[in-house]
Formats: structure tokens, sequence, C-alpha cells
């Protein structure tokens, strides 16, 4: 589904990805995990084309689409949730739903009521404005919002950041759903229990290096691994 082939990513004049390389395959979660700082966003970005990489490739599903501009990669099926969710504060949750609509072309669609029966709570508060919403409702609705893209590769930054236990366990569940539903899910996460409990696979990013790679079983039991670049 997703290939990042030796990708180099710079902001201005730094340095920030130094060759990273990924896979993911189909209708699986795959996580990126690194302490803050460590070029989990920077990843993110650097295929979704917010930040193109200047050297290496990005592939989805075989196409180069290395520098691709972001709305283009939208309708390919790729959707992004940043970490700061960017909800259109002055929209409802139904307008921020439906300003999002992209019809897939194929298999089942996404639309408002199959996103309400994922979130049953954005469907009590469709009327209400993006920014009167609590921070775990915003981070459904950015969950939501990317969905009615009808995507088949989900880029998720920090997605249970600054969430209640709670509700990190609810949205491990929705998230589960999805890849249920045939999607495809790359991570990028600072919780790592959340994010061990969720994946299939993971990798291991350090100061821009890709460190780690392995099944989600492996890396449980590499506790150096783990203390060295996760410190737990």
């Amino acid at each position: 589904m997703l290939e990042v082939e030796g990708i180099h990513t710079y902001y201005g004049l730094s340095h920030i990805l130094f060759g990273v390389s990924l896979k993911v395959d189909p209708r699986v979660i795959v996580c990126l995990l690194g302490r803050n700082g460590a070029g989990k966003t920077t990843t993110l970005r650097s295929v979704i084309g917010l930040n193109p990489p200047k050297e290496g490739r990005v592939r989805f599903k075989g196409e180069d689409v290395t520098g691709m501009e972001p709305y283009l990669l939208t309708r390919k099926g790729v959707s992004y949730v940043p970490d700061d969710r960017r909800i259109f504060a002055d929209l409802s949750v139904r307008e921020n739903l439906e300003i999002a609509v992209r019809t897939g072309g194929t298999g089942e669609e996404w639309g408002k009521e199959k996103v309400f029966e994922l979130f049953p709570a954005l469907q009590k508060i469709e009327s209400r404005k993006g920014g009167c919403l609590s921070g775990g409702e915003q981070k459904m609705l950015a969950v939501a919002r990317a969905l009615m893209g009808n995507p088949e590769l989900l880029l998720l930054d920090e997605p249970t950041e600054g969430l209640a236990p709670a509700l990190v366990r609810s949205l491990e569940s929705q998230i589960k759903k999805l890849r249920d539903a045939g999607l495809t899910v790359l991570l990028a996460e600072q919780n790592v229990k959340s994010a061990l409990r969720l994946s299939d696979r993971g990798y291991i990013i350090d100061n821009g290096q890709i460190r780690y790679e392995g099944s989600i079983d492996d890396l449980k039991e590499n506790e150096e691994v783990r203390k060295k670049y996760l410190l737990i």
C-alpha cells in the first residue's frame, strides 16, 4: 500500500530525516514510535506532501507520489489527520464532515450515517460548532472528517495525545474497527502502550533515522530496544 524509500527531508536548512524507509501492507495498522522531536510528524508530512523530501521516493500502491500536492494524494485515497486536528471552528460538526466528502468509487462508501455509527457521540452534537467541542470530540471529528474522503490509507498523527485514558481506549477500539473495515493505517504515536495494543507492526524513529522495525510481538519482547529509544 505504502513504500517510503530512503527519504531525506529538511525544514529550511535543517536536515530532519536521514534516509527513512518504511513499508505499510494493506489492511494493517503500522505504528511509527519515537520520542518528541524524533521525526514522526515530519515522516507523515513527507508522505502527504506537506514537506516533500529532497531525496528518496514515496510510493502509494506502486505509483511514485513523491512531492505530490496533498489534495491530489487525497483524491488518490490518502487521508491525513494532523496532531493539531485543524477543525473548522466556525463550522458545525455536520458542516465539517460535509466539506470533506469525496466519492471513493469502489466498495462501501463512508458517509455521515456510517461515520456516526463509528462515532455515535458526534451525531448527538452534529449542530455544534467545531470550536465549542472538547479535545476528545475534536479528535473524533478529525478522524471522521478524514473518513468522509473515503481513503484507502489513513495517516494518524498522535491521535491519543491529550486524551483521558477512557477516551484513549475508546479511540483504540474505533481505529481497530477501521482496519476491520478494510482500511490501512499508519500511526505516529508517543503513547507507546496504546500503539502496541493497536498495531500489527512497528517502526522506531530516533533523531530522524529508523532504528528498529519488526512485528509488535518482537518489539514487546525486545526490552533493550524499548529502553534505549522509548524509555519503557
